[in-house]
């Protein structure tokens, strides 16, 4: 009995007929025969792949809600917290990419974040985002403060979503670089150093977790992150009362109410190293809705904690809506 593997794992069983036997000959002529037709086959095969098969284009292949939106740095993830899977809806084979506009209007302040996100193959994400902080209300009206984020994420092991058959979560580690480009409208108040701070840069870097229940409709994140941000960085990094980074916690949980929709929770960790504000937690309560592979939207209640109450005399925690806009492929 000869047996013979056709390219795309094809296996072809050859029996002789009762009372005969191959000759040895004739094995080594039938396996050559199909060699060549196999070499001769594949570069038709090749040619005539189809055009979303390309490298080059990507294939938005993944699952509706499975390519995350852009968090308030820039990330893959949910609205506050990275997440580990990879932005963009291509897959293993190929890529994506969007941009994203997000608007957070608070009791006292404003938060803006728009910027750029790419994932390639599946497993690494580059993101360039801009934040931008402004004071609507006294005694800081005016005031505005503007950084930069750049980051890499790398995914490690497991699969979030094709997993389903062990418990184990897909991982990643991230890193994000982020420059504080300095205060203005503050009158003499120029640079977060003269609020306490140790540097006006600063990098975080972040190890995340994410376990989608198919059957259950359920996302589950958790992150760790390593940082001295002060109110994301927004505020300058370190500061008088700690120097030093430290580990925040942070997390999501989901329920997918439909192919489009989903609702859920997050809660982000934030160091206090600043005494001229009382830093606190962050989280949100948010809907997000995918219209398309190229168009989602994340609508959210979001509370920052008090941001610099020593200063405005204001103790109450920073709360408003959130929103964000996200397009791409």
């Amino acid at each position: 009995m000869l047996t013979v593997r056709y390219p795309l794992r094809y296996k072809r069983t050859i029996h002789p007929r009762p009372g005969t036997q191959l000759a040895n000959t004739d094995v080594s002529s039938t396996a050559a025969l199909l060699a060549l037709a196999a070499l001769l086959a594949a570069p038709g095969a090749h040619a005539q792949r189809a055009p979303y098969e390309s490298a080059l284009m990507p294939d938005s292949g993944k699952l509706p809600l499975t390519a995350g939106f852009s968090d308030i740095d820039g990330a893959g993830g949910g609205g506050l917290v990275p997440w580990a899977l990879i932005t963009g809806y291509g897959t293993a084979d190929s890529w994506g990419a969007n941009v994203h506009y997000t608007i957070v209007p608070l009791r006292d302040f404003r938060v803006r974040s728009y910027g750029v996100a790419v994932g390639a193959l599946d497993r690494i994400e580059a993101s360039v985002d801009t934040d931008q902080f402004d004071a609507t209300a006294p005694p800081l009206d005016g005031l505005s403060v503007e950084q930069h984020i750049f980051g890499l994420k790398l995914r490690l092991t497991g699969d979030a979503v094709y997993d389903q058959d062990s418990w184990a979560p897909q991982t990643a580690v991230g890193v994000e670089y982020k420059r504080n480009t300095g205060i203005s409208h503050a009158g003499e108040l120029s640079s977060p150093h003269q609020l306490g701070a140790k540097s006006d840069a600063g990098t975080d870097w972040y190890v995340t977790a994410t376990k989608i229940y198919l059957r259950q409709s359920v996302l589950l994140n958790v992150t760790l992150r390593y940082t001295d941000a002060n109110e994301f960085g927004l505020l300058g990094f370190g500061g008088d009362l700690t120097r030093h980074r430290s580990v925040q916690a942070e997390s999501t949980v989901a329920y997918v109410v439909s192919r489009t929709i989903a609702v859920g929770a997050e809660y982000r960790g934030k160091p206090h190293d600043l005494s001229v504000d009382d830093e606190r937690a962050a989280w949100d309560v948010f809907a997000a809705w995918a219209a398309s592979r190229h168009l989602s939207v994340v609508a959210a209640f979001v509370s920052l904690g008090s941001i610099l109450a020593p200063v405005t005399m204001q103790s109450h925690g920073q709360n408003g809506a959130y929103l964000s806009l996200q397009v791409g492929f």
